[in-house]
C-alpha cells in the first residue's frame, strides 16, 4: 500500500484522492487509536520485492544482529569495504551488478537489506530506522572505503553521523535530497489524512529522538568535505533531478546525468559503474 502512496504522482482533481481523504479523516475522528494503528500499516509497510536476481558467484550471505533486528547482509570480493544501502521498497539484490564491478576493482562490496525489506526482519520501515540500521552495520566494520546509496538510502547515509563516514566518498544514485519536502508533498497528494500522517511521524520522532523537520540531506551533503558523485536520470519521476543539479554546484560534488533510465534501471547502468570508477580513481 505504501508504495502506491510514495511512488504515485497525482495531478489535478482526483476523485479517489478525495475519497481517501474523507475516509481517513472520518476514521481518525471516530476511532483515533485504531486509525493510527492502521495508518502505521499503510504508511510504514514497504513492498518486499519478489523479483529473483541470480546471486554472483562467490557471494556470501549472513545475518547480523542490529538495534533494528536481524538484518541480511551480502558480501562479495576482498579488499577495502564499500557499503551499499538501498531505498524504500528496494533490496540489496538491486546492487548485484554493481557489487560485481566493485569486487572486480579490488574491493569488498557489502550490502544489507534494511528493516522490513528484502530478507531482513521487521514489519515497518522509516528513515530513522534506516539510519539506526546503517549505523549498526558500520559499527561492525573496522573501516570502510566508501558508501553507495540509492534513493531514500541516500538520505540515510547523509543523515548518519557515524565517525566512519567522516572523510569517506559517497556514490549517490537518484538520491532524494529534498527528503522531507518530498515525503510530505507525496503523502498530501495521495489524499491521506495529514493529521494521521503527522501523528505517526511524531511517534517515530519521539522514539528515535529524530524530528522530521531536522532531516535535510541537501544541507548534510553541502556540509561534507569528502568527494561525492551523484548519478541521476534527468527524467526521474520519483527523486528530484533538479536538487541533484543544485548539489553539483559544490566543488566536492560531481553529477553524472543519464536519460531514459528512470529511478530503478539506473542501478544496472554503465554510468553508475563509471561513477564508482571516478571515486576510486587515483587510489591504486
Amino acid at each position: 500500500m505504501s508504495s502506491k502512496i510514495y511512488f504515485k504522482k497525482s495531478r489535478g482533481f482526483d476523485v479517489r484522492r478525495k475519497l481517501i481523504n474523507l475516509t481517513t479523516s472520518l476514521h481518525h475522528r471516530l476511532a483515533p487509536e485504531h486509525a493510527k494503528r492502521m495508518a502505521r500499516k499503510v504508511l510504514l509497510t514497504p513492498v518486499r520485492s519478489k523479483k529473483m536476481v541470480a546471486e554472483p558467484m562467490g557471494m556470501e550471505k549472513k545475518t547480523i544482529a542490529t538495534s533494528e533486528g536481524m538484518l541480511m547482509t551480502y558480501s562479495l570480493g576482498e579488499g577495502p569495504t564499500w557499503v551499499l544501502g538501498h531505498g524504500w521498497s528496494g533490496s540489496s539484490r538491486q546492487f548485484f551488478s554493481l557489487m560485481e564491478h566493485i569486487a572486480a576493482s579490488g574491493y569488498k562490496a557489502l550490502a544489507f537489506d534494511n528493516p522490513a525489506h528484502g530478507e531482513s526482519e521487521g514489519r515497518f520501515g522509516h528513515l530513522p530506522g534506516f539510519i539506526a540500521a546503517f549505523d549498526s552495520v558500520l559499527e561492525q566494520q573496522e573501516s570502510i572505503a566508501g558508501v553507495v546509496a540509492h534513493s531514500m538510502g541516500g538520505a540515510m547515509v547523509l543523515e548518519s553521523r557515524h565517525p566512519l563516514l567522516q572523510d569517506k566518498p559517497v556514490l549517490l544514485v537518484a538520491p532524494v535530497l529534498n527528503y522531507t519536502e518530498n515525503l510530505v508533498s507525496t503523502v498530501a497528494q495521495s489524499g491521506y489524512s495529514m493529521k494521521l500522517f503527522h501523528e505517526v511521524v511524531d511517534d517515530i520522532a519521539e522514539q528515535y529522538q529524530y524530528p522530521l523537520e531536522s532531516i535535510n540531506p541537501m544541507d548534510r551533503l553541502e556540509g561534507r568535505e569528502a568527494k561525492a558523485v551523484i548519478v541521476h536520470d534527468r527524467y526521474d519521476r520519483f527523486a528530484s533531478y533538479t536538487h541533484s543539479e543544485l548539489a553539483s554546484a559544490n566543488q566536492h560534488v560531481t553529477l553524472i546525468a543519464t536519460e531514459g533510465l528512470g529511478h530503478g534501471r539506473i542501478l544496472q547502468s554503465d554510468q553508475l559503474k563509471s561513477g564508482f570508477d571516478l571515486l576510486i580513481k587515483g587510489e591504486h
